[in-house]
């Protein structure tokens, strides 16, 4: 093993409480699928995985890749072994995060106008959109109806 590798497994530990493989390896088995599988539950190319299985790199890089690995991985462990077949594609297409309350999201845009104009607002969701969709809308929200369309 490299010194990189051992290097960045030990970052693994350290941010993770365990090297990804392990993690990745429960999981897959747990489930009965493959890294390749679990890498698109996961939002993570299959050779991203890959790679931090193997130690090649040490972290993940996405907040809401980790937040849905770290999600996956409580629920499964709450769970028998391996778990049962009728439970495994509800288990992947869950999202990472429960879907936030109307009032969590009036809260949110109210803040927002109180320190921006709508027209900024609106540039901001189009901005993100494609990235971080959940922000966007709470962006557009923020600015209120599109006038003069």
């Amino acid at each position: 093993m490299t010194s990189d590798v051992q290097r960045n497994r030990q970052r693994q530990r350290e941010l993770y409480g365990a090297p990804l493989a392990e993690r990745v390896h429960r999981l897959t088995a747990a489930l009965r699928i493959s890294q390749a599988q679990l890498a698109a539950a996961l939002g993570l190319s299959p050779a991203m995985l890959s790679q931090l299985v193997s130690g090649r790199r040490a972290r993940i890089g996405d907040p809401a890749v980790l937040a849905r690995l770290l999600l996956l991985d409580q629920r499964v462990a709450a769970l028998p072994h391996p778990v049962p077949a009728a439970e495994v594609a509800g288990l992947l297409g869950e999202p990472a995060v429960p879907a936030p309350r109307v009032e969590q999201l009036r809260a949110a845009a109210d803040a927002l106008r109180r320190v921006s104009e709508p027209a900024r607002l609106a540039a901001a969701a189009v901005a993100l959109a494609p990235g971080f969709p959940e922000l966007a809308a709470v962006l557009r929200a923020a600015a209120g109806p599109v006038r003069g369309s």
